[in-house]
């Protein structure tokens, strides 16, 4: 099992900007997501190839939830 990238906050997601495979770098934008009428990027934390996205824009995440899988 990979890095999972969790949701900071209850939200809803605008935009993701990766797919499965892709591969992404540190400070790469995954996912963007809206509370409050604020935008907030979702940062990779770590080089990788994405191994899984789990949402999709329209969808309400809530804290703690998994946004995308990072496998090294």
């Amino acid at each position: 099992m990979g890095h999972r990238v969790e949701s900071e906050l209850v939200a809803n997601v605008i935009a993701v900007q990766v797919a499965a495979d892709q591969v992404v770098a540190v400070g790469d934008e995954l996912v963007l997501l809206e509370s409050m009428k604020m935008e907030i990027p979702v940062l990779s934390e770590r080089s990788g190839r994405v191994a899984e996205v789990k949402v999709a824009p329209g969808d309400v995440v809530q804290e703690g939830e998994v946004l995308v899988v990072i496998d090294d």
